[in-house]
């Protein structure tokens, strides 16, 4: 993995504010060459820079407006198939294997809570899943960010 640098930070944080900023009026408001910005986002997309473009689009307007979190036990010898498992939920968003009071966190959305309970009732019925618990999440009081890391790495200054 590349290091992001204090310019390639400069560009994601004016893509952050503004996703659909041309490379030309990206280099006019960074100062920088259009050839420099155009060499910079080739590098960070051909690399494991940028994450997929599905983040950005809010699972309310595709008629998803629970969020909830399933944390699970599972057979850790079966970690490959649960894996597989959850990709084949849908409405599962996230899988993170964490150490604590359970193996992995699931993300999931539903339209309502029948339609979790039935999302819930296939994660539990997933091979190799032992135990769940769900939290619904009432509220996003942080949102999916990196501006701030981006931010420290330019070295604190507010904005573009």
């Amino acid at each position: 993995m590349q290091d992001l640098d204090g310019t390639d930070a400069r560009i994601l944080l004016a893509l952050s504010e503004d996703a659909r900023l041309s490379g030309v009026e990206l280099a006019q408001r960074l100062g920088l060459s259009r050839n420099t910005v155009q060499s910079r986002l080739a590098r960070l997309e051909s690399g494991s820079m940028l994450g997929s473009m599905d983040r950005r689009v809010l699972h309310r307007a595709l008629g998803y407006p629970l969020t909830a979190f399933v944390s699970a036990r599972v057979d850790q010898h079966r970690l490959q198939e649960i894996e597989s498992a959850l990709t084949g939920i849908t409405e599962v968003v996230e899988v993170h294997g964490i150490a604590g009071g359970a193996d992995i966190m699931i993300r999931v959305v539903a339209q309502d809570t029948d339609d979790l309970y039935r999302i819930a009732g296939a994660i539990l019925a997933s091979p190799g899943i032992q135990r769940t618990e769900v939290s619904l999440s009432m509220r996003e009081m942080v949102p999916y960010r990196t501006a701030p890391i981006l931010r420290q790495r330019v070295g604190g200054i507010a904005s573009v």
